[in-house]
């Protein structure tokens, strides 16, 4: 048998040569390149993990979605909605300043929140599907881990009250429905019948959804319908008193056209509320599903417990890192024992505010005000005067 010549075989080997020559020098490239990438990105997400502000004792917010622009937005909206979260500050300050704790601070903030048809909480809480009423609240003590709340309330005026009722008159954590309507009545709570709820605003947004427009192009090329078309969602508070104890509070009316019998994030311990002296005191909003599964506001706690984070990085990788990869948005106000305070958010805008040790009042309600994470940095560049601000003295 011939035996052929192979001398295929010395180009090859001469290819492979100079393939495996180069190799180290690919691999230098790309080693060299990936840290400068990951150096990039950290940078650009340390800058917006940045606190919004230190020396904080009280702060509220009032939902996050698409945001108020400033452009676009009637002077008198504008005014309601600082006056809205401004009114929740000074009802915490009072609480503060005459020596009272946290929790008191942030069930004040709350209700005031809960008071204002503006917010979708208590008098402004939106439509469930039936065109009936469900809302839902949370309340947590940092000092022991003490937590209440409540579920699907009909007729209870201010739910946080209800959610602080239940944290110290019951051995039980959440109440729902009917015997959680019961147990505030029986304890003294105001009630209401649901025409207190009802809203002409949430009416027509409940009948937008029903019967959705066809979605259009904004300026900003993204496709909304009604549902998009400014904030809506939970209220919160978060808060640090003079014993350094921490606490939080959440309330909600869920979701326009929600399912009856929906329970979102907001009286969810570990998901819409939580607080612990040691680590973080938080109330979130947004996708409350979400917000459930990532377990937001316990993740952040855990961050800054076991990972050795600050609150504004921890708050940061959970709302704008973790969370939208779960399909959803929204952001959260946190706060530590030390005042920092931090409100990172993955949707366009969120509402809030904050106070002071000093006693001055700030609220920011446009995106240029607080753009996406709530840095400090991005605060800085705000015009003068673009953002509320009330001395202590008002």
């Amino acid at each position: 048998m011939r035996v052929r010549p192979r001398l295929w075989i010395v180009p090859v080997l001469t290819v492979l040569v100079a393939v495996a020559a180069a190799l180290p020098a690919f691999s230098r490239a790309g080693s060299e390149a990936a840290p400068r990438a990951g150096a990039a990105a950290s940078a650009k997400a340390g800058e917006a993990a940045r606190p919004v502000a230190r020396d904080v004792v009280l702060a509220v917010h009032g939902g996050a979605g698409t945001a108020l622009h400033r452009e676009t937005t009637d002077p008198r909206k504008e005014k309601a909605y600082r006056d809205g979260l401004a009114d929740a500050l000074k009802a915490g300050r009072r609480v503060l300043r005459d020596g009272g704790d946290s929790v008191a601070a942030v069930e004040a903030a709350v209700r005031s929140l809960e008071d204002n048809e503006l917010f979708n909480a208590g008098r402004g809480a939106v439509f469930t599907e039936d065109a009936g009423h469900e809302l839902d609240a949370s309340i947590m003590r940092g000092s022991d881990l003490a937590a209440g709340a409540v579920a699907g309330v009909r007729s209870v005026r201010n739910p946080v009250s209800a959610a602080r009722l239940v944290m110290e008159k019951t051995k039980h954590v959440m109440l729902a429905g009917e015997g959680a309507d019961d147990f505030a009545a029986r304890n003294g709570l105001p009630t209401v019948t649901q025409d207190y709820y009802w809203t002409q605003r949430r009416w027509d947004e409940l009948a937008k959804a029903k019967h959705p427009a066809k979605p259009k192009t904004t300026k900003e090329g993204k496709s909304g319908g009604a549902a998009d078309e400014e904030i809506t969602g939970t209220v919160g508070a978060v808060a640090v008193d003079r014993g350094r104890d921490l606490a939080a509070a959440t309330s909600t009316g869920g979701m326009t056209d929600k399912m009856v019998g929906r329970v979102g994030d907001s009286p969810v311990v570990g998901a819409g509320t939580y607080a612990k002296n040691g680590t973080v005191a938080a109330s979130a909003t947004g996708h409350g599903e979400v917000f459930i599964r990532g377990a937001a506001t316990a993740t952040i706690s855990h961050l800054i417990e076991f990972g050795g984070r600050d609150v504004a990085s921890a708050a940061y990788e959970v709302v704008v890192g973790r969370l939208p990869e779960l399909g959803g948005t929204g952001g959260v106000i946190a706060l530590d024992r030390e005042g920092t305070f931090a409100a990172p958010h993955s949707s366009e805008g969120m509402l809030y505010g904050y106070l002071t040790e000093d006693g001055d009042i700030v609220t920011r309600v446009f995106p240029d005000e607080s753009p996406s994470g709530g840095s400090a940095a991005a605060a800085s560049s705000v015009p003068p005067g673009s953002a509320g601000t009330i001395p202590s003295g008002d």
